[in-house]
């Protein structure tokens, strides 16, 4: 009795050692929003207290949750806004029958508009930290840590003001892709966002590496200065803005590789591509009717993700043409006019359960913007995928989908009932996009652990153990020549040059001596 007594006091001390965290998450908007929730939902469930910090203008992120508890700070900017004339920007210049050189460089032109993105939060950061009531509760409320999504930086300036341990929920930071901000990142063989493969032409590397170099001075320039004051005024001139968030003690990232190309990685970077995804649960009772309707030909989905529910109407008009001569029925997340072209095969709705739809044994085919969420989505339930990239990563995300066979891709500025329909009938009618996806789905899910799981126990290892430093490497505090090892090789030089020199001086004493002696011998 006494040995049952003393093993359910040591069974209670290890729940309560792992399941009475205190977590407080910076999350982003929009669909980044969709799978930082599911992380916060598994850590609900196994008793861990989450506190979200938001703004009065979330539009997915609410107030109120049976998850966590919020803080919400004010906001008179509306970031939705800039996100949606960013967007809407962006697939007016794709459409233009500019070159595709001079279609870039009005992306670029039109960049530092989102980066306004970047202004409304360095004033959101400046209520917080202003507030010192909500400073003090904060502080007082003893976080094991923090949890955050790198494409805005709010996360890691409050872990290191508060001294807390960070993990992240990565593929982006604000800097660009998360691997070359902690990893060894070659680019011989690691394209950056440009559609290329890890098999790169002798061309195409020169690219990459103009593409990486040109991108990363754009951002700096960019991003950098709408923090500059901000930094200076709560943290002084001597901490490095970047550097917070290379101080990361655990970086959570959202692929694997299934999907990425191969590359070096570090320690403290856990894989959980494909975490959001699970087995799909049966539909609501008129989409079930809907799709059991298609018979033997099946249906399609057709959804642009959370930032795109509608397009400009001839665009939609030629969409909901090429859906209309297709024995397959559709189903399709739309917000805007119906189209005059809707055929009687497709179904407009505001919302889709796309996971539970990409379950169902009826479907053929997604129709994808090429966002993460949605292509692991279709990766894990073997869905092969038409893309429409509009913005942002979705491009290469669906290159890397082309390379492995199983999508294909139309640009919005091609994009016509003629050419999209001749991409969908590609796809169903060759067995090989399926059977590649098939495999890929296999290999995604043969894994010891769920990725969601691993996700988990990764957050409550930095919990438990107040911090991940031994994984974190320290190069990001080197200087970039000692990274490099620029002054090693410096050295290495001016030693080999001293040392031909020496070696030309004792040849040139040594012929001199023997010049001398000849003479005298003369």
């Amino acid at each position: 009795m006494t040995m049952l007594w003393v093993w359910s006091c040591v069974f209670w001390c290890c729940v309560s050692v792992v399941h009475s965290g205190k977590v407080l998450v910076f999350p982003v908007d929009g669909s980044h929003w969709v799978n930082m929730r599911v992380i916060i939902e598994e850590l609900h469930s196994r008793g861990h207290q989450v506190t979200v910090i938001r703004h009065t203008n979330s539009w997915y992120i609410k107030e109120t949750s049976p998850f966590y508890t919020s803080i919400t700070v004010n906001l008179k900017d509306d970031a939705k806004n800039i996100v949606d004339s960013f967007v809407s920007k962006n697939i007016d210049i794709k459409r233009g029958r500019n070159p595709a050189w001079l279609r870039f460089l009005q992306e670029i032109e039109h960049s530092p508009q989102f980066l306004e993105f970047h202004k409304i939060l360095c004033t959101m950061l400046e209520s917080i930290f202003e507030n010192k009531e909500l400073m003090q509760m904060l502080k007082n409320t003893n976080y094991d840590l923090v949890l955050s999504d790198p494409v805005i930086p709010g996360g890691a300036i409050l872990a290191h003001y508060f001294k807390l341990p960070l993990v992240f929920n990565v593929r982006f930071t604000a800097y660009g892709e998360g691997h070359f901000i902690i990893a060894p990142s070659p680019l011989s063989y690691i394209p950056v966002g440009i559609q290329f493969s890890d098999k790169m032409s002798f061309f195409q590397r020169v690219i990459n590496v103009l593409f990486f170099y040109f991108g990363q001075n754009s951002l700096e320039k960019m991003i950098t200065p709408h923090y500059q004051d901000f930094m200076k005024k709560y943290f002084g001139p001597d901490v490095d803005f970047y550097s917070m968030f290379q101080a990361a003690d655990l970086w959570l990232m959202r692929v694997d590789f299934v999907f990425e190309f191969p590359r070096p990685t570090m320690p403290n970077v856990v894989y959980m591509g494909g975490f959001q995804c699970k087995p799909a649960k049966p539909l609501p009772d008129h989409l079930e009717e809907f799709v059991q309707s298609s018979g033997e030909h099946g249906f399609i989905i057709m959804s642009l993700g959370t930032l795109i529910a509608d397009l400009p109407a001839d665009l939609a008009e030629e969409i909901a043409a090429a859906f209309a001569e297709l024995p397959q029925k559709v189903i399709w997340r739309y917000k805007g006019s119906r189209p005059s072209t809707l055929g009687n095969n497709t179904l407009l709705v505001d919302w889709l359960p796309q996971n539970d739809l990409l379950g169902h044994p009826h479907i053929q085919l997604f129709v994808s913007h090429g966002g993460t969420n949605g292509i692991y989505e279709a990766i894990y339930h073997g869905v092969p995928v038409v893309g429409i990239p509009i913005v942002f990563d979705q491009a290469d995300n669906l290159s890397k989908l082309r390379v492995r066979g199983v999508a294909r891709t139309v640009e919005i500025s091609d994009l016509d009932r003629t050419n999209f329909q001749e991409a969908i009938q590609d796809v169903l009618n060759d067995p090989s996009y399926r059977m590649n996806m098939q495999r890929l789905s296999r290999l995604h899910r043969d894994q010891p652990m769920r990725p969601l799981d691993t996700a988990l126990f990764w957050i409550e290892f930095v919990m438990r153990h107040k911090g991940a430093a031994h994984l974190r490497t320290e190069s990001y505090k080197l200087p970039w020549y000692s990274y490099h090892s620029v002054d090693v090789i410096v050295f290495l030089l001016a030693a080999a040059v001293l040392l031909l020199f020496s070696i030309f001086g004792f040849l040139w004493f040594c012929f001199r001596l023997c010049v001398q002696r000849k003479q005298k011998c003369d």
